[in-house]
């Protein structure tokens, strides 16, 4: 009788499933909180609420400025809700053939327009220097452009008012221009530097190595990756010239006042005169906010940048 042969099968591998730890209690993850309270009901009737209190004053403004005086004068803006036939264009006719407020509005772009695109240009060449070119004292000055920062604009008033006056820049729209440029540049210098900082080394090493000079570099590498941080910077460059009024009450004469000059002095001279000052102060506010919406894209890309890794 033969032996039987046993062949011992080897034990089947049971596929181990290891349990999935919870979260502990009271600790949900915090984008998923963050959502879900964003999205709820309460908080989305609370931004509405919100936005109609900010909206309501512009919309406000701008029916007063489409109204006569006489019905400014008798009732309120809200009365142009139910009857429509209040509203025209006779005011804004009026003001642009007032030659005093369509100069001031001309000269408000002048000033606001130069003055941007020099300081973003200036800043963003500085920018990159600092970051990455190496050039004696370059710790030194950056320090000095930081130091600049804390420097309050009163303290210049006089001493450049007189030394326009010595080089014949006093009351001169290249004299208000010159000035904001010269206290915008130590913050974009500083934000540009910062941004610019933060690009990979390599990325710019490999551009050498592949022959590109530093201009090269910095029109066709630096700009393109900055570009929400240079659309911030001018949207907040722009914004602050435009509204004004210190340094053009200061440094503009009467033919170089940008249009906020213009307005207070049309309400110290004439009181309240609604049909003036209501369609001029719309159209000093809806110009920034054309402008901050056509870049809106860029400025949101900016104001999130390095907040997430």
């Amino acid at each position: 009788m033969s032996a039987r042969t046993t062949v011992e099968r080897p034990p089947v591998e049971r596929a181990v499933t290891r349990p999935v730890r919870p979260s502990p209690p009271g600790r949900p993850r915090r984008r998923g909180r963050l959502a879900n309270w964003l999205g709820s009901g309460a908080v989305q009737a609370v931004l509405i609420v919100v936005a109609l209190i900010w909206i309501t004053p512009l919309a406000g403004l701008f029916l007063s400025s489409m109204r006569s005086e006489r019905d400014n004068a008798s009732d309120g803006w809200w009365t142009a809700l139910t009857d429509p036939s209040q509203l025209s264009l006779d005011n804004y006719t009026a003001l642009f053939e007032d030659s005093g407020i369509a100069g001031a509005f001309w000269n408000t772009v002048l000033i606001s327009v130069p003055t941007t695109l020099l300081v973003v240009g200036i800043a963003a060449l500085a920018g990159y220097a600092f970051a990455w070119l190496d050039f004696p004292g370059r710790d030194a000055v950056f320090l000095v452009v930081v130091g600049l920062l804390v420097v309050p604009v009163q303290i210049g008033l006089l001493p450049v008012a007189k030394l326009f006056g010595a080089v014949g820049l006093f009351g001169t729209v290249a004299g208000v221009i010159l000035f904001h440029v010269a206290y915008g540049l130590p913050f974009a210098i500083f934000l540009l530097r910062n941004y610019f900082a933060e690009i990979p080394r390599e990325m710019l090493e490999a551009a050498r190595m592949d022959g590109g000079g530093e201009w090269r570099i910095f029109s066709r590498l630096v700009l393109p990756l900055g570009r929400p941080a240079i659309a911030s910077l001018a949207i907040f460059q722009f914004l602050w010239v435009w509204n004004d009024m210190l340094v053009a009450l200061l440094f503009a004469d009467s033919e170089s006042q940008p249009l906020t000059v213009a307005l207070q002095s049309q309400m110290r001279q004439f009181g309240s005169n609604i049909g003036v000052l209501a369609p001029g102060a719309f159209l000093s506010l809806v110009v920034p906010l054309v402008v901050f919406f056509a870049f809106q894209k860029h400025f949101v890309q900016g104001v999130m940048a390095g907040s997430v890794k």
